[in-house]
């Protein structure tokens, strides 16, 4: 399936929570001169206009980017400041008009020295996303299933690098597939990170059979950062945000303890819901 577009849903409070978490780990690669690479299962567009269509109809990202945006210099803690500046160069005269997409923060984030890997199968946003990235030889962009890429693609070259894995979930069977290939690439690689990124459902079986797979998988380092915007029993289908770091780098969890509370309060201002960061399996 292929129906869905996430310029419907760009800059939501879901991607506030999975874009600030992969701006940490990007960040903490970068502290170290050796290269990184980084893996994208799911690229999309990667950037993505708030003034669009598309963006307009729903109207997501007043829950989720714009309440963050219009935030005092002063009243915005030091761990965001990065995510919110790359957002800030592109969006000029202080207008927020553009959302950066997982290939456009990694982009901004790497060095010269690391490599980038885009993965994308719908037709429309592998155009949009091989023609955003032309101009950076870094950067490399295929049509392809993500997951049948990411396993082709590993072990990498490099030593150290990242995996983003971020399906739209529109098969259900995702959520096996998801279990399957980070215990696949982890046997090949087990010195990546690994960011897996999983909405929260009222149909709960569905992540919950994720957390406990992996927490059973064998694998060590893990643990999740989830928030939630809506008590569990609201009518949305979706009322909630989480992702799984394997590998995390050093402080990341302590980094996402002390900022989660912070973007809590600003992305569910009617504070529903709550938030959480904790190790699913230590080290």
């Amino acid at each position: 399936m292929l129906s869905y577009r996430h310029a419907f849903h760009a800059g939501n409070y879901a991607d506030v929570v999975k874009h600030v978490t992969l701006s940490l780990i990007l960040q903490a690669l970068c502290r170290k001169e050796t290269p990184f690479c980084y893996l994208d299962s799911h690229a999309g567009a990667g950037f993505y206009s708030l003034t669009g269509e598309f963006a307009q109809k729903t109207g997501e990202f007043k829950e989720g980017i714009e309440l963050l945006w219009h935030k005092p210099e002063a009243q915005i803690p030091v761990l965001l400041k990065p995510y919110l500046a790359a957002l800030r160069a592109v969006n000029k005269h202080s207008e927020l008009t553009t959302y950066l997409g997982s290939p456009a923060l990694a982009q901004y984030f790497t060095r010269p020295q690391d490599s980038l890997t885009l993965m994308e199968l719908h037709p429309s946003d592998y155009q949009r996303v091989k023609k955003g990235f032309l101009n950076d030889r870094r950067i490399h962009v295929h049509q392809r299933d993500g997951f049948e890429g990411l396993i082709a693609l590993t072990p990498p070259p490099q030593k150290r690098g990242l995996v983003l894995i971020d399906p739209a979930y529109e098969v259900k069977h995702d959520y096996v597939t998801v279990v399957e290939t980070l215990k696949t690439l982890h046997k090949r690689w087990q010195t990546g990170v690994y960011a897996l990124w999983y909405p929260l459902l009222q149909e709960v079986s569905y992540q919950e059979a994720v957390i406990r797979k992996l927490k059973n998988s064998g694998i060590k380092k893990i643990f999740r950062v989830e928030l939630t915007r809506y008590p569990s029993d609201t009518p949305r289908a979706m009322y909630g945000t989480g992702m799984v770091i394997i590998n995390p780098p050093y402080l990341l969890a302590e980094s996402l303890t002390e900022l989660m509370p912070w973007l809590w309060q600003v992305l569910s201002p009617e504070s529903a819901g709550d938030w959480r960061v904790e190790w699913l399996v230590p080290e």
